[in-house]
């Protein structure tokens, strides 16, 4: 017993005192309470715990009804246009100047005061194409129409409702960050479908609505805006909750290990580098650039968001997975379109790949003449995008076409014996697109530098032409067309009047009256156009139907200032685009369309100076030609 005892005596200092063995208690009690929360809150961090899937879908198809119903009003406003333009042309091509009155007055009395205050509107006063410049080389960019603001607006807002339109009132807030997470989630990836619809060149909705990719392209960047901060938000709500499940050491071992983690959280960050690559003044300023980046980031955000709706714990993957494979499959077409319709324009095995002739003008210009290996048709006012083997090839920009001719194939021996003028002999031929374009920075800059090298006359470059694009403002039903052009815009104005010359010839069209405006620098920008200019004056016909008015802002010399006859007339200083619209107003033939190509300064002179002249008593339309980026 005493050799017992001495044992016990000697364990009993590893023994707890009362209080230590409550401490224990308590410890494994919160080790275990600590255990027990992580597994309640773990299961909000991913899947579909917490989030309510049948309002997302809710969302998914009021956002995409209300896309596709816009959509379809401004196509039954298209076809309604189509039609009565149609009608004028059917019916005014037959009739003299004098006899097109029905055509000048407005047959609905809320017409003009619609074009004036919201279809012709500029957000606020008169600014809308003018940019907000910085410097020659950055710009904040410009500000949306009215009507753009509106339907802006409305997309903006109906995403933050559906955005957060969710159960505030749950007591467990870790279900409301899975129910953010998966609205969040779904919103990002549901916008995304317009997003890249919007982003393509050969947008089937371009030519069905008839409206500019201008237009589109502006609805495109405020989608991925929205896109960018719906993904965020999904981010930083996964994050909440796994940082209160496992904290913060658990959610860098799931963004390095785990593949569903990993290309979402990429997605996202490739997202937000691409929202500040964005803004304005770095877009602009470094825009060849951005275009390359763009593409690539673009194409990891699709490639890292499909990855991360496959790879989910979920079988079959996320619900929006059916998405993102629509949004490949969009994407990947639409830039085999591009490469199909660059690869025909391009090459023929009998005649080889495209050539460019390349003139440095004065002005800081080069004249670009393509000459395609086939046949071509270009409608008026089209453009396209032009690259050079020899110059940044992997760049490709839009320009306007100012000038089309078709060459008859002399070489195929059945056609010899066709009329050079017939149409087998012209579909078999060749086409030869013509540009001007003036050397700012960056591309354009190259273009005229390389073409200057040498003092050569010209230089011939292999080259690729991809379009052409738009075109789809036909001037054919208007009575009295008036073109207005700033510098280079005059590429836009002047691919209208060859057509509408012949057609007035022809007697296919209702246009009586055509009046072209050009305000230049320096009378050195006539060399730009004087070949097309020249056949254009010796057109039969030209003198009965077109009136030309140019102004030198800068003439070095008054003795350059010279009317060479009542129908071209030159004139110093800068227009009052008011006076001369009044003007043509009192000689109205039918209905009017005004349109302008230039400088955003000259295009919101016109616009405003056309919304003061509605009236019941005057149909005045109005196209602005723009690119923005």
């Amino acid at each position: 017993m005493p050799l017992l005892r001495r044992r016990i005596a000697a364990l009993e200092p590893l023994i707890p005192s009362p209080i230590l063995a409550l401490r224990d208690v308590d410890v494994m009690s919160t080790q275990t309470n600590e255990g027990g929360a992580a597994a309640t809150i773990a299961p909000y961090a991913t899947g579909l715990a917490g989030v309510n899937q049948p309002m997302n879908m809710v969302f998914k198809d009021s956002l995409w009804w209300s896309l596709g119903v816009l959509a379809l009003i401004v196509l039954s406003v298209r076809l309604l246009e189509i039609a009565w333009n149609k009608l004028r042309h059917v019916s005014a091509m037959s009739m003299s100047a004098d006899q097109q009155g029905y055509w000048r007055r407005s047959q609905w009395s809320w017409m003009p005061h619609w074009k004036k205050h919201l279809i012709y509107a500029p957000l606020w006063r008169k600014r809308h194409t003018r940019e907000f410049r910085i410097s020659s080389a950055v710009n904040m960019g410009t500000l949306p129409s009215r009507l753009h603001f509106v339907i802006l607006a409305l997309y903006l807002i109906s995403n933050i409702i559906y955005m957060f339109y969710l159960n505030w009132s749950q007591s467990n807030h870790y279900a409301l960050a899975a129910e953010i997470r998966g609205r969040s989630g779904t919103l990002a990836v549901v916008n995304m479908v317009p997003l890249i619809i919007l982003a393509g060149r050969n947008n089937p909705l371009i030519p069905l609505l008839k409206v500019s990719f201008d237009t589109y392209n502006l609805l495109h960047r405020w989608m991925g805006r929205m896109v960018v901060i719906e993904a965020v938000i999904h981010t930083i709500a996964w994050a909440v909750v796994e940082v209160a499940a496992g904290g913060w050491e658990a959610v860098n071992d799931k963004i390095l290990h785990d593949t569903f983690i990993a290309s979402g959280t990429s997605g996202t960050i490739a997202l937000v580098v691409l929202f500040f690559l964005g803004f304005s003044p770095i877009r602009h300023a470094f825009y060849e650039t951005f275009l390359n980046v763009h593409i690539i980031l673009a194409f990891i955000i699709f490639a890292t968001t499909l990855i991360h709706c496959a790879s989910a714990a979920i079988p079959g993957g996320l619900p929006q997975l059916p998405y993102m494979i629509a949004i490949f499959a969009l994407w990947f077409f639409e830039r085999l379109a591009r490469t199909f319709r660059l690869a025909y324009n391009n090459w023929t095995s009998r005649r080889g790949f495209t050539e460019a002739l390349i003139e440095p003008m004065p002005g800081d210009c080069s004249r670009v003449t393509m000459h395609l290996p086939r046949y071509l048709d270009v409608a008026p006012g089209s453009h396209a995008y032009i690259r050079f083997l020899g110059v940044s090839p992997w760049e490709n920009h839009p320009f306007s076409i100012a000038w089309v001719e078709h060459h008859p194939d002399d070489a195929d021996e059945k056609l010899n014996k066709e009329s050079t003028n017939s149409n087998a002999a012209l579909y078999r031929g060749t086409t030869s697109v013509s540009f001007v374009i003036g050397a700012h920075t960056g591309f354009t800059r190259q273009l005229f530098d390389t073409a200057s090298k040498g003092g050569r006359p010209s230089i011939r470059v292999k080259a690729a032409m991809e379009g052409p694009y738009a075109g789809h403002n036909s001037l054919d039903s208007y009575g009295h067309a008036v073109l207005f052009a700033g510098s280079t815009g005059i590429t836009h104005q002047l691919s209208y009047l060859k057509p509408l010359i012949q057609g007035f010839t022809e007697g296919t069209i209702a246009t009586r009256r055509v009046t072209l405006v050009w305000i230049m620098r320096d009378t050195q920008a006539l060399e730009w156009v004087r070949p097309w200019m020249d056949e254009i004056l010796r057109t039969p016909g030209r003198r009965d139907i077109l009136n030309i008015r140019l102004f030198v802002t800068r003439p070095k010399n008054t003795k350059e200032i010279i009317s060479s006859s009542s129908t071209v007339q030159m004139f110093p200083g800068r227009p009052s685009i008011s006076t001369i619209l009044e003007r043509e107003l009192e000689q109205q033939v039918g209905a009017m369309v005004v349109t302008v190509c230039g400088p955003g300064a000259l295009a919101d002179d016109v616009r405003k100076s056309v919304r003061e002249l509605q009236s019941r008593d005057h149909v005045i339309d109005f196209e602005n030609e723009t690119f923005s980026w």
